[in-house]
């Protein structure tokens, strides 16, 4: 993990929020605190894993949990936007460690289904066991005194969820990318570069100072730096793709030529059928080891 930075707390109502980047996916992942209680909630925590040797370990979780064991946070949620493609989730294994609840959105039932069909596993995948809450759009809850609220914001898969945390932190997945990179693809089974458009507009109609913290960055030719911090403001006036109000069947058909050149996630086929158990690894078989069933030609 390269480094890691904290977005403060703007006030009453407003998280503290430190974003850990892991170097092999390019993905964030958060800790997002209650200044006042000290509460805590874990987003998008990844499990390292390497695709040519199909190793696991800790290191990611274990620099986070350290944190917040440091700042003297108490951690209650385990949540995670969706099924990623990109990383195998951390999500059983922080359950078992903290005792604590995991979640993730409802629609990960019918993403379920289409993954089945995929791997040819009729009987696989059961995420109501899995996950302690499957939330809907619009449920609520609590980080400390803290209010969430759940977000429907598909696109990039048709089941992503965001987390509207307090009165000015959105944790927004693989909708909006930085402002100087655009936005996410669409083109994964589920989603759709239509429903991506419909969810950044809505996320748009948060107010302005908004502090949307996103899902992935890679840095850029001209910016070396990985960030994953903006404004609704900020995405809403300068972002690559729909800054200032691209059409919604120009960024449909911008969107869909530019997924068209993208490889698929080179861990995608791997650690889904994890992530769609919350990242368990497979039940090991006779000989103690787990294996991992990988569809071919299927893509």
């Amino acid at each position: 993990m390269k480094f890691s930075r904290t977005s403060r707390s703007n006030g009453a109502g407003s998280p503290d929020v430190t974003g850990f980047y892991d170097d092999d996916s390019g993905s964030i992942q958060y800790l997002v605190s209650d200044p006042d209680t000290r509460k805590a909630a874990l987003i998008d925590v990844v499990l390292s894993f390497n695709p040519e040797s199909a190793a696991t370990n800790t290191d990611s979780v274990d620099k986070i949990l350290r944190f917040a064991d440091h700042a003297g946070l108490e951690i209650d949620w385990i949540l995670d936007t969706h099924p990623h493609a990109d990383h195998l989730m951390a999500s059983s294994l922080l359950k078992d460690r903290l005792k604590k609840p995991n979640g993730i959105g409802e629609k990960i039932l019918e993403i379920a289904d289409l993954w089945r069909d995929y791997y040819n596993l009729p009987d696989a995948f059961d995420p109501k066991a899995d996950f302690d809450h499957l939330f809907s759009d619009g449920d609520t809850f609590e980080i400390g005194s803290l209010p969430v609220r759940v977000m429907l914001s598909p696109g990039h898969t048709l089941g992503s969820i965001t987390y509207i945390v307090g009165d000015d932190a959105a944790f927004v997945h693989d909708t909006f990318m930085q402002p100087d990179v655009g936005t996410a693809r669409a083109d994964f089974p589920g989603g759709t570069a239509a429903d991506l458009y419909e969810s950044l507009q809505s996320l748009l109609e948060l107010p302005d100072n908004t502090r949307l913290f996103v899902g992935h960055d890679y840095g850029t030719d001209y910016r070396k730096q990985p960030n994953w911090e903006s404004t609704v403001a900020e995405q809403r006036k300068h972002n690559l793709h729909i800054g200032g109000g691209t059409a919604k069947d120009d960024y449909i058909k911008q969107r869909e030529a530019r997924d068209k050149t993208l490889a698929l996630p080179d861990r995608m086929l791997h650690v889904l059928q994890m992530n769609l158990c919350a990242g368990q690894l497979p039940d090991p078989e006779d000989d103690g080891n787990r294996y991992l069933k990988i569809p071919m030609n299927r893509f």
